[in-house]
């Protein structure tokens, strides 16, 4: 028997993101991003919903903060909103911006609540795609070092955890194409597979000079990190053989060998770069060691994972494919594999031999189809089900020494969830998008009490 007991020092949080909550889109200086842009053109995202009101958190943040505290969380993620701040992507600092976050990092401490700031989102302002092609450009690295530094100056008395860039292949890889329809912002088809590595390629060189960036700029010491969804092989069964062939598919699957490998290794993976051959990204001198900053931590986004098994061909392994009857929520992708997060944390551990690197859990959480009953109530148990399964296996993970030192859960509210609009709920707080009305859930009370007696319940 275990109590399922977390250690004392162990960070309880909930994450949001700026496009997805804040709405206030044309307001107090804010120009648009290429989620403005993607979500305003027909057909992009499903109903026609956009980011323009969203939760209306721009607004309500002090209410919002208050429920925060009544969840008992002592941690907060959410994300600025670079085009809110520097307008233009590059030159005129927005001052109405800076002060909206702030306000929000003041409102955040008065409540006990330590902020934990990523930079970047998703939500890159428009005018750097019309200027240079954004993250198609070796420019936006710079141009974002550059936002970093105004950010980090002005509020970094007050924050000293900071996120640069959040899933990287989401805002690259799933974003340009070769011939299909990217599902996110910009959206652009590119003529080459080489195209799209080279975004990824850039966005690392974003991510290095932030983290310079940020170490130059802060007035006090402080946390730098990272966050990836990197993909997470899951042995079939945890026998040698088995685990031997989830840490071979490892460095190949997704885009694994090309994003956290050399974040964290400071090399691409070779297998990979023999893989793209031509399509291999340009990499000039000195970008590795500038992509391969030390780190104080790695946020890790998990949701969902594959199964391999070893297996007597070239690989060493074999992909193994989610059967039909396989349970899985409100989301095409969204199998219940908590698995995913124990091995995802080892793999850091033992795989890419970063046993040194503290991990935080800074998404987990899932979609379901949530409704609200007669009396006002939304039941969600299979939510608290998912929730329940990822945070045990967090446990697990402690358990037998891996470095996870918290988890956030996804999302502390329903949002704007990109290309599926509202359609899908991820929060613990419901949001009727018609009154903007706030309704915790019964798994914002079963986390609650998660918090409350530090412990999976």
């Amino acid at each position: 028997m275990t109590s399922y007991s977390f250690p004392a020092n162990f960070q309880w949080g909930a994450a949001t993101a700026s496009y997805q909550i804040e709405g206030a889109s044309q307001e107090d200086g804010r120009k648009p991003s290429v989620w403005d842009t993607f979500s305003a053109t027909e057909g992009k995202v499903l109903n026609g919903d956009t980011g323009a009101i969203a939760c209306d958190h721009y607004h309500r943040y002090r209410d919002d903060v208050k429920l925060m505290a009544e969840l008992g969380i002592k941690h907060y993620r959410f994300s600025l909103a670079w085009p809110r701040i520097v307008p233009e992507g590059r030159g005129s600092v927005n001052a109405e911006g800076l002060g909206f976050y702030s306000r929000l990092v003041d409102e955040l401490l008065a409540h006990g609540i330590t902020p934990h700031a990523t930079l970047y989102h998703w939500d890159t302002p428009q005018a750097l795609e019309d200027a240079y092609g954004s993250w198609q450009s070796r420019e936006i690295a710079q141009d974002f070092a550059d936002y970093v530094s105004v950010v980090v100056k002005h509020l970094g008395d007050r924050v000293t955890h900071w996120f640069t860039l959040n899933e990287i292949s989401c805002f690259t890889h799933l974003s340009y194409s070769v011939g299909g329809q990217p599902a996110h912002a910009p959206g652009k088809r590119v003529s080459r597979i080489r195209d799209i590595w080279q975004t990824s390629h850039h966005a690392l060189l974003a991510h290095g000079l932030g983290c310079q960036a940020i170490r130059a700029a802060s007035p006090v010491p402080c946390s730098v990190s990272w966050v990836d969804n990197f993909a997470v092989p899951i042995p079939l069964t945890e026998s040698e053989v088995d685990i031997k062939a989830a840490q071979k598919a490892f460095p190949n699957l997704w885009t694994n060998g090309g994003i956290i490998v050399p974040a964290l290794t400071g090399a691409y993976s070779p297998a990979l770069l023999e893989t793209l051959g031509e399509d291999a990204p340009n990499i000039k001198p000195g970008d590795l060691e500038t992509i391969a900053q030390p780190l104080d931590a790695l946020g890790f986004n998990i949701y969902s994972g594959q199964y391999v098994r070893a297996a007597d061909n070239a690989q060493g392994y074999e992909l193994l494919s989610i059967p039909k009857s396989y349970p899985r929520l409100h989301m095409p992708w969204l199998h219940v594999t908590p698995d995913a997060l124990y091995w995802g944390i080892r793999h850091i551990s033992d795989t890419l031999h970063r046993s040194d690197l503290p991990i935080l859990i800074t998404e987990n959480g899932c979609a379901v189809q949530d409704e609200v009953t007669v009396s006002g109530e939304v039941l969600d148990c299979d939510r608290i089900f998912f929730m329940r399964e990822y945070l045990r296996a967090a446990h697990r993970a402690i358990a037998e020494g891996y470095p996870l030192r918290g988890y956030f859960a996804w999302s502390f509210m329903d949002n704007f969830e990109w290309a599926y609009g509202y359609d899908r709920r991820f929060g613990l707080t419901y949001i009727d998008y018609a009154t903007q009305r706030r309704i915790p859930k019964a798994s914002f009370h079963w986390y609650a009490e998660c918090i409350r007696q530090n412990r999976v319940v």
